[in-house]
């Protein structure tokens, strides 16, 4: 197999439409390559410099009295040579806001475990909205990989449906996000 050459229900595992335990046991190893091989590509925001933000803005006022023919060109070259010219300044780890949901409606509670919060079962209770049991929790998250699993009642370990998921090692499956 090509490094490219994913079986379309691998690729819809990348796309996150479908989880690790939902591939046919022959392409869960497959499956496990290719979310090992996303998790290893570097997602680090590229920062753009003070200076290229002022020199924009001062081009998007030039740009409305300019014609727009006339105007993308200037704006193409101007963006590469400051991108090629000023040094590239690190930017910290963004930080992103997740809404995590689980339809559970025979639940009396339900909460979340997993890297962000050291697996602590009781750390981050999902409260009930709604008549049809659905159950959410917002976090704010570091840029990266975590892995997840909701907890039904303390005691059922759950991954989430919607989320790609990989073993755990221990016989059961985590989800993953990737932030």
């Amino acid at each position: 197999m090509s490094e490219h050459d994913f079986h379309p229900l691998v690729k819809q595992l990348l796309d996150g439409d479908l989880t690790l335990a939902d591939l046919p046991a022959e392409l869960r190893a497959e499956g496990e390559e290719a979310l090992s091989l996303l998790a290893a590509v570097d997602r680090e925001i590229v920062a753009m410099p003070a200076v290229t933000w002022r020199v924009m803005a001062t081009l998007e006022r030039r740009r409305r009295r300019l014609r727009p023919w006339l105007l993308a060109p200037a704006l193409a070259i101007a963006a590469a040579l400051l991108f090629v010219i000023l040094p590239r300044t690190p930017r910290p780890a963004a930080a992103v806001t997740v809404r995590f949901e689980l339809i559970a409606p025979e639940a009396r509670q339900v909460s979340l475990a997993g890297t962000f919060n050291q697996w602590d079962a009781r750390a981050t209770p999902l409260v009930r909205s709604g008549a049809n049991g659905t159950w959410t929790a917002t976090l704010t998250l570091p840029a990266g990989q975590h892995q997840y699993a909701f907890v039904v009642d303390g005691v059922r370990w759950v991954p989430d449906p919607g989320a790609p998921a990989v073993d755990d090692g221990f016989g059961r499956r985590n989800s993953v996000l990737t932030l």
